[in-house]
Order: C-alpha cells, then sequence, then structure tokens
C-alpha cells in the first residue's frame, strides 16, 4: 500500500493516522458538548424532551434580573473577599519560611498538606468543626470564649463567612507553594547588599520581595475571581446550598439536575464560562504588560 509513497508522504499519512482519534476524541467529548451548551442556553429544554422551544436571550436575562438567581453572585463575595486573606496568609508565610528558620521543611509540609486533601474529606471535616457542640465550640468554651459561640452553619449571616474560612485553610497552601517558589528565585546576593545597607527583613519585604512577585500576586488576584465564581465541593457537602449560601455551580447543578431547567442551566454554565475566559484573558494582559 505504501510502496509506491515518498518517505515524506508516508510519514504525513502516520502522523495523520496517530493525530486523527485524539482530534475526533477531543471533538466531541470537548467543542461539541460546549456547542450543545451554547444551543440549549437559547431554549427552553428540560433534559430528556425530544421537542424544546427557543426563547432566545430569557434565561441570560432571568439570571441577571431574578433574585433567585443573581443573589448568587453575592455570595460569591464572600469567597473572593476570603482570597485576599488567604493570599496575605500564604504570602506571610512564604516569606518566613524563605529565610532561615528552624524546622522550615516541616512547617512547610504542615502549610501545603490541606491542599492535598480530597474536597469531600475537607468537607466533612469542617461539617464535624463547625456543628453545634463540635470543635470550635469546644475550644471557646475551654478559653472562655462560651458567650461566642454561634450556629455557624445555621445562621444565614455568618454562614457563608464559615464556609469561606473553610476555604481559605483549603487553598492557602497552594498559594503559599506558588509565593514560596516565586521568593526563592531572589538572589541571596539581593539580600546580602540590602544587610549592609542596613534594611531589616520588613524593608527587604517592602522592597525587594514585594516588588519581584508582583507579578505572581496580580495573577492569583484574577485567578481568585474564576475561583470564586465556581466555588462548589465544600459548601455543597457542608450546607447544600442551603441558609444561603448557594454559590453559583451549586445553583447550576440544581437547576439543571432537580428542576431539570436545562436550558437555564447551559445559560449559568455560558456566564461562567465567559467569567473564566475573561480571567485568562486580564491574566494574559498582566503578563504582556509586565514583559
Amino acid at each position: 500500500m505504501f510502496k509506491n509513497l515518498s518517505y515524506k508522504a508516508q510519514r504525513k499519512i502516520i502522523i495523520i493516522s496517530f493525530s486523527l482519534i485524539p482530534v475526533v476524541l477531543l471533538f466531541t467529548l470537548a467543542y461539541l458538548p460546549v456547542f450543545n451548551m451554547f444551543k440549549y442556553s437559547f431554549t427552553n429544554w428540560n433534559g430528556y424532551s425530544k421537542s424544546f422551544d427557543y426563547v432566545g436571550f430569557d434565561n441570560y436575562k432571568t439570571i441577571f434580573t431574578d433574585p433567585k438567581y443573581f443573589s448568587v453572585f453575592k455570595v460569591s463575595l464572600y469567597y473572593f473577599a476570603a482570597s485576599f486573606v488567604q493570599m496575605a496568609i500564604a504570602l506571610y508565610f512564604a516569606t518566613i519560611l524563605s529565610f532561615n528558620v528552624k524546622f522550615k521543611n516541616f512547617f512547610k509540609g504542615v502549610l501545603f498538606f490541606p491542599y492535598l486533601l480530597n474536597g469531600v474529606a475537607i468537607g466533612f471535616i469542617f461539617l464535624f468543626f463547625f456543628r453545634p457542640d463540635g470543635t470550635l465550640d469546644t475550644i471557646l468554651r475551654a478559653v472562655g470564649l462560651g458567650d461566642f459561640i454561634q450556629g455557624w452553619l445555621l445562621n444565614p449571616k455568618i454562614i457563608n463567612v464559615s464556609l469561606a474560612g473553610a476555604a481559605i485553610w483549603r487553598y492557602m497552601g497552594f498559594n503559599f507553594i506558588i509565593f514560596l517558589g516565586a521568593i526563592s528565585s531572589i538572589g541571596k546576593d539581593i539580600y546580602e547588599a540590602a544587610e549592609i545597607d542596613g534594611a531589616n527583613r520588613w524593608h527587604q519585604f517592602r522592597h525587594i520581595i514585594l516588588p519581584s512577585i508582583k507579578q505572581i500576586v496580580q495573577l492569583n488576584l484574577i485567578l481568585a475571581i474564576s475561583g470564586a465564581i465556581s466555588a462548589f465541593d465544600i459548601p455543597y457537602i457542608m450546607t447544600g446550598g442551603s441558609n444561603g449560601s448557594n454559590t453559583f455551580v451549586i445553583q447550576t447543578v440544581t437547576t439543571a439536575f432537580k428542576y431539570n431547567k436545562l436550558g437555564l442551566a447551559s445559560a449559568m454554565a455560558v456566564v461562567l464560562l465567559f467569567i473564566v475566559i475573561i480571567a485568562t484573558m486580564l491574566q494574559r494582559l498582566l503578563i504582556k504588560e509586565d514583559k
């Protein structure tokens, strides 16, 4: 079959043959579902009916005008605010452990370990931690702060603060490692020159470390936007979206599989996709400006 073909022609046929299957799988499992998601977002499809009606932009209008759906964006603000706290703590420990500290490797492992745990496991851990007469209530009573005990997962006013706190504990290790790697890339001779000039640790952080990792901090802030809007596993395991803790992704899943509103759920997925795309474009724009 290949005897009359040149070496280059045979090589092209082999490359195309081996590339064809991955391309077909990519199109079938990635691009085609996204295309269908866009198509369904303009319909009122219930997920199983063979027919559906096109409703135009009504689904998108519902997302941004109906308080039931728009309120999930307010919940995302808690996770976005928690991202600042999370990055501040991660940067603090990364700065300290970038210098010579006793048991430095041990503390690195302790700080990064929560990120290695499964989100479902963390959800159950904090479910026990925040439950009435659970770990947190026991600690508060032990230190004489029993008057501050609340219904951590029952009070709509503080439930999202509790869930955001659990998210801080889980993801702080990731930011810690990112910041630590960036800080470790700074040459030691710069610190030595700064010490000769009389700079203390605060001066070194302010004038050496922070300017050197500014790009990393900016990228993490951009990623915090998509991370806040896509929070799912911890609030879903701990509350299921009850008491005002419904996140955007939980609302999307509930709309699709509980209420069988696949058209509206597809529109919500499209909105989430565009938020991620915008965050990615901002990220690339910041990289280009720094270059």
